[in-house]
């Protein structure tokens, strides 16, 4: 079930809002009916899209809890050492769990071509099939147990409250990555108020337009040229091509992010914006503090701090970025092709954080976003193709300034609403929306903003149902990862 599915529009999300805001408030425990409602709406939403795996998601989710609860209680009694076998045990668990869904084909696959080179006989193996969402509900049991461990939160109140935040639909598939301190509150107090449900209508609507009007359009773009990359294709197109995907994968994932907090502040929660226009970034530290800012959040915190982060000299600092990036880029997928795409990007944030150290002069801002920008693009071709001969392929053209290179393209590569979107996309992504966060970011009770957003809701909610209904079905691009 995906949020810009029509059942989902028009059934699920009316029936459970319908449900949660009809929950009546208890006396010893105001939140305990409302909270069930939204676990076992929760449940559904997941047990349509992966029944097979919801049995394993409970019994792993009970086995945390049980983890967190001795964590949590023997912060002033357990011994220290021992406490820190524990959390290990649960991160390690849970890191198998990953490792074994998502890459167990990759490494049997390598495996296997290292036998067959060497003349042994190859592995039997039956494919393992990558459950939804797993990388993101992995990543909060995560922050779970280590925040619990740390101390920088108090146990969830009941298993169904734990439950609740692993599960909780808007971000169960792909995210934001919401770390257990920053919603543990939410969980047991929070106040639900009209402007909060006026703006997580308008967040939604928001979002589901950037998917459905934008992102989808871009994205038809950029198969023709993705899923063609050894035809002769002619430099412009190829570029053509490219920054459609840069854009299309921006939309897309920042659509669902809108979509997600939207729906989160419709229940009353408030999760962390998870983009703020990356592509105005001037350099590659920068880009990570405005892309995927929960996934950056959650590498620093629990990855990057505890390899050492940077209390041991300049050297063992760029190592650390390295091995977060790499480990970034094969959390986004199983092949070389992220590898090299997290390699590339911990290059330059090393290469930045060099500059800043030794004081090097900063472009002018405008020559620091192009660059950036261009780089983040290239960097997209290794990230969506195939295979790396397929980016080989996609990079050569982008160079390629031979004479045939300027040869007119086949008149499908582009319809004539595709370069409109493309050109509107573009223009949009590199205008500063900072000056109108009041209006695009806050809650808000004032009477003109409320009207405004309202009416824009309604066209894009109005434009973005006829696009589904004229392109069928058009599933997330993060929900693979």
């Amino acid at each position: 079930m995906v949020f810009s599915s029509f059942f989902f529009l028009f059934a699920f999300l009316p029936a459970t809002l319908l449900l949660y805001h009809l929950a009546p408030l208890t006396v010893k425990n105001p939140l305990s009916v409302k909270n069930w409602v939204l676990l076992l709406c929760s449940l559904a939403f997941y047990f349509w899209g992966e029944p097979t795996f919801l049995p394993i998601v409970l019994i792993c989710c009970v086995v945390d809890y049980l983890i967190g609860s001795y964590l949590a209680h023997s912060i002033d009694t357990g011994h220290r050492r021992h406490r820190l076998l524990v959390v290990s045990a649960g991160v390690a668990f849970n890191l198998a769990l990953l490792g074994y869904f998502k890459y167990a084909n990759f490494f049997v696959e390598q495996g296997n071509r290292a036998l067959g080179l060497i003349g042994l006989q190859q592995l039997a193996w039956s494919s393992v099939v990558l459950p939804i969402g797993i990388s993101f509900f992995v990543f909060h049991e995560i922050s779970y147990l280590v925040d619990l461990y740390r101390g920088n939160a108090k146990p969830a109140r009941s298993l169904r409250d734990y439950l609740l935040y692993i599960l909780f639909f808007p971000q169960l598939i792909a995210g934001p990555i919401i770390r257990y301190h920053d919603i543990a509150e939410q969980l047991v107090k929070r106040v639900i108020t009209s402007s909060d449900c006026a703006y997580g209508i308008w967040r939604f609507a928001l979002g589901l337009a950037k998917k459905v009007l934008i992102a989808d359009q871009l994205g038809a773009v950029a198969s023709h040229v993705f899923d063609n990359p050894t035809a002769e294709l002619p430099l412009g197109f190829a570029w053509i091509g490219v920054l459609s995907y840069s854009l299309q994968i921006y939309y897309d994932f920042s659509g669902y992010s809108d979509m997600a907090l939207g729906l989160a502040r419709m229940f009353g929660f408030k999760i962390i914006e998870n983009f703020d226009q990356p592509y105005l970034s001037r350099n590659f530290n920068e880009f990570w503090r405005r892309w995927h800012i929960s996934l950056t959040a959650f590498m620093r915190e629990y990855l990057y701090v505890a390899i050492g982060g940077n209390r041991y000299g300049r050297l063992r600092t760029y190592l650390n970025l390295w091995i977060v990036f790499l480990l970034s880029g094969f959390w986004h997928g199983a092949s070389w092709n992220f590898l090299i795409w997290g390699a590339f990007h911990g290059f330059f944030l090393s290469l930045n954080k060099l500059a800043t150290e030794q004081g090097w002069p900063r472009p002018p801002r405008v020559v620091g976003v192009a660059t950036t920008f261009l780089l983040v693009s290239l960097g997209w071709v290794v990230f969506r193709s195939e295979t790396l001969a397929d980016a080989a392929a996609i990079l050569s053209a982008l160079f390629d300034f031979s004479a045939g290179a300027y040869a007119m393209a086949p008149a499908e590569l582009i319809s004539n609403r595709g370069a409109a979107t493309l050109v509107f996309a573009s223009v949009a992504t590199f205008i500063s929306w900072e000056r109108f966060a009041v209006f695009t970011r806050q809650a808000s009770s004032d009477p003109l903003v409320v009207a405004l957003r309202g009416l824009l809701a309604v066209l894009f909610f109005c434009f973005s149902l006829t696009a589904l209904a004229a392109s069928g079905f058009s599933p997330f691009l993060y929900f693979k990862f």
